[in-house]
């Protein structure tokens, strides 16, 4: 249904009026300052448990199935929203998350473009925190209008409860605090003839050195504006990918520009468009980043400290994007709690797998148990300091000339012939002993994992790590 000739004067009338406003920060909401507080990595990578508010920043992709919805909570417990999913589902989804997670107001709501699979959930969002909740504080739009109910509804909704709406360009920032929310696109004259996926609003998140990029619907026009424009800016720790994995999206050159450690792609896994294309999984495959998929994974939830990011997600599931669709759905609506997965180190990409994500880059390897202090006199008792490790894949791992060491250095080689069945376990022993089928024997003679703590690094004999994990 076309837009009412009110509501479309309402719309270019704001964008006129508030285009004013870019190249330049907006104010937090109230008119007050908000000042950073110094991310702290001391202690244990961060956890899922407390997901954001606590000192640590979070990114929650919400499941909705085929569109997006993502919420950014600060170190101080300020919320943005960015996106509601699809109409179709009215906010339900999105609102029924953040309401599970405790989120009584909205300190923004982004809405990257006009599409109703972005939006389809602004009006009920909007309704629901300015009735029933703590309010919305300000809403951010590209400015591009659309000629559907939907989009008249978002309308109806900020004109209703008269929140403040802002037309951001490139050069903004949007407060949250703790939080640098940088505006890098869409440039205030518009790309395309003004096609609204290649003039999405464009946001790169920082704290400390975690960085996520979200590019909305962003394509070809888009990403090569934003490698012109940021270059070696637009580097991220995380991207959530683009127009929901199309293969218009994701260039090899924008890829390389943001050299991400962690993709994240939002879509049903029933697109009716076929999201995600099997050519953006080729490229994100040829750069091995670990890819999350909220059709397989559901909630992709990451806290970061500054320097660590922890990726928890509902489900199990392969991270190889060439994999992602061997993974089961996990239907929009589903509450099971979000698990760690992995950790990731903004500053040498290092990661840490607290339990297998089911990814390419572990080869279904994990560390089940580190059984460092042996019981009396560690040097005297050397077969009851000892590890575990499972192959929780698919496929059996022939682990002939892996090798496993600690922080300090020393190493012990997997004995040729030595394979490991999908499911089972092996026992690395520090002492001397006879090999098994189910137990190995370093043959040192002095204790190698300390009790107070150390890590547990496991390289392929081709000099792949595939594992990093550390024990206190």
């Amino acid at each position: 249904m076309p837009v009412s000739r009110r509501h479309l004067a309402v719309a270019l009338a704001l964008a006129v009026l508030l285009a004013g406003c870019s190249g330049a920060p907006v104010p937090a909401p109230g008119g007050t300052a908000t000042s950073t507080p110094t991310p702290t990595v001391a202690g244990p990578p961060p956890s899922p448990d407390e997901p954001g508010g606590n000192g640590t920043f979070s990114v929650h992709f919400v499941n909705v199935g085929q569109g997006s919805a993502t919420l950014l909570v600060g170190p101080t417990g300020e919320t943005l929203l960015v996106d509601t999913g699809d109409f179709t589902d009215e906010g339900r989804h999105v609102l029924d998350y953040l309401r599970r997670q405790g989120i009584d107001r909205l300190d923004a709501l982004v809405s990257t473009h006009a599409d109703a699979d972005h939006i389809g959930g602004n009006a009920a969002v909007i309704e629901y925190y300015e009735t029933e909740a703590g309010g919305v504080g300000t809403v951010y739009d590209s400015g591009l209008v659309a000629s559907t109910r939907t989009y008249e509804r978002y309308l109806d909704a900020v004109e209703t409860h008269d929140v403040p709406l802002y037309v951001t360009h490139r050069g903004d920032e949007i407060p949250l605090a703790g939080v640098d929310v940088d505006v890098l696109g869409p440039p205030e004259t518009p790309l395309a003839g003004g096609d609204r996926n290649e003039n999405s609003v464009v946001l790169r998140a920082s704290f400390g050195e975690t960085s996520v990029l979200l590019t909305g619907d962003a394509e070809d026009a888009g990403e090569s504006t934003l490698v012109r424009t940021e270059g070696a800016a637009l580097r991220s720790t995380v991207l959530a990918v683009g127009h929901h994995g199309s293969r218009g999206s994701t260039d090899p050159v924008f890829l390389g520009a943001v050299d991400p450690r962690v993709a994240v792609i939002s879509s049903a896994a029933d697109s009716r468009y076929g999201h995600p294309h099997a050519e953006t999984l080729s490229r994100l495959a040829d750069r091995s980043v670990r890819t999350y998929w909220t059709a397989t994974h559901g909630h992709v939830v990451l806290v970061s400290d500054g320097a660590r990011t922890t990726v928890a997600t509902q489900r199990a599931a392969p991270t190889d994007p060439v994999r992602l669709r061997e993974g089961d759905p996990v239907p929009p609506g589903t509450t099971d709690p979000v698990t760690a997965r992995v950790t990731v180190d903004a500053t040498d990409g290092a990661t840490t797998p607290p339990v297998t994500d089911g990814g390419r880059d572990q080869g279904g390897l994990r560390l089940v148990t580190v059984h460092a202090d042996a019981e009396g006199d560690d040097r005297n008792n050397l077969d009851d300091e000892y590890l575990v490790l499972a192959n929780g894949g698919t496929e059996p791992l022939d682990l002939s000339g892996w090798t496993v060491a600690d922080a300090a250095g020393a190493t012990y080689t997997v004995p040729a012939g030595t394979t490991l069945a999908p499911g089972a376990t092996l026992t690395l022993h520090t002492g001397a002993g006879t090999d098994t089928a189910t137990d190995l024997y370093w043959g040192s003679t002095r204790p190698v994992w300390n009790n107070d703590g150390d890590t547990v690094i496991v390289t392929t004999a081709n000099g792949e790590r595939v594992l990093t994990e550390g024990y206190a």
